[in-house]
């Protein structure tokens, strides 16, 4: 008697479903996503004006124009006096970098480091100082320029001329030291540990050779953040320099910028234009030195 060999029946496949966590994680890159279009379109919107014929611009909306255009940027850069407001603010700009990697990196560390009688009562007088509203310094500071001494066709009590107003100087005086950058540097150097300076003391360093050969090889990071926010500070500006400057020979890029839109003719494309090549020199500092930048904020906001 032959027995049949049982059949087994097909089960169909199951998909595996997805956990919570799984869903969770699907929904965060969809909401991702989105705010991430979000935040492009404008800068999309942006380049498409940029490369669109100025008698073009808003007459036909569209994502891309049919004849892509340079012009614009050419524009900026001649009619706009765009490219000698590029070279003031890029000057301005270096100076503040300059100075505040040397001051309040060194201030930073003094807070942190070295301390004196009265240095944490100083600390907070000097932070303190970032709570002023800016409108409120702009006349003190009108005042301290344009009576500089010995400038402008000052005398040595500063009267008599213009002092650093409608200079690159005068531009710069408010940028060199950022109370912010002190307070970050300072907060970095407070998670350093202090055995590291105990230990060149031992050697037989000084304080100045401490602070050269052992902290500051350590301190890319928040140099970083100090040269980015000191860029930004004096790239993004407008209100000062529209105070201080009454020319174009002294002029920023944000004053520049503003030349596109007078008297109610608002020039959109050549306008477009110029604020992409404003745009570019801030994301190239901040590409270059991400890595340090978000380590730097990071290590210096938190600990301390």
């Amino acid at each position: 008697m032959s027995t049949a060999a049982p059949t087994t029946a097909t089960q169909p496949t199951r998909r595996p479903r997805l956990t919570r966590a799984g869903r969770a994680r699907a929904l965060n890159m969809v909401l991702l996503l989105i705010a991430t279009l979000l935040v492009l379109f404008p800068f999309l919107w942006m380049v498409s004006l940029a490369v669109t014929p100025a008698e073009d611009a808003f007459r036909d909306v569209k994502i891309w124009p049919d004849a892509p255009t340079i012009d614009n940027f050419v524009t900026a850069l001649t009619v706009g006096n765009l490219g000698r407001a590029f070279l003031n603010s890029t000057v301005v700009a270096l100076v503040s970098v300059l100075t505040n990697c040397l001051i309040t990196v060194a201030a930073g560390y003094a807070f942190a480091h070295l301390p004196f009688r009265g240095s944490t009562v100083l600390f907070y007088i000097v932070l303190a100082t970032a709570a002023i509203p800016v409108a409120v310094t702009l006349i003190p500071l009108f005042l301290m320029v344009s009576s500089f001494p010995l400038a402008g066709g000052n005398d040595i009590l500063g009267r008599g001329g213009s002092g650093l107003t409608d200079t690159l100087g005068g531009i710069a005086i408010p940028y060199l030291v950022g109370t912010m950058s002190i307070f970050l540097v300072r907060q970095f150097y407070k998670g350093m540990s202090p055995e590291l300076a105990e230990a060149a003391r031992i050697d037989g360093a000084g304080e100045l050779r401490i602070f050269w050969s052992v902290f500051l090889p350590l301190s890319r990071p928040i140099v970083a953040v100090v040269a980015i926010f000191s860029f930004t500070a004096v790239w993004d500006d407008l209100l000062w320099p529209l105070v201080v400057s009454s020319s174009p020979r002294s002029q920023t890029v944000q004053l520049a910028l503003t030349g596109f839109s007078q008297a109610g003719n608002v020039q959109y494309a050549p306008l477009m234009a110029a604020t992409i090549i404003v745009t570019v020199p801030v994301l190239l500092v901040f590409l270059f030195n991400q890595r340090h930048f978000v380590s730097g904020l990071s290590e210096g906001a938190v600990k301390g």
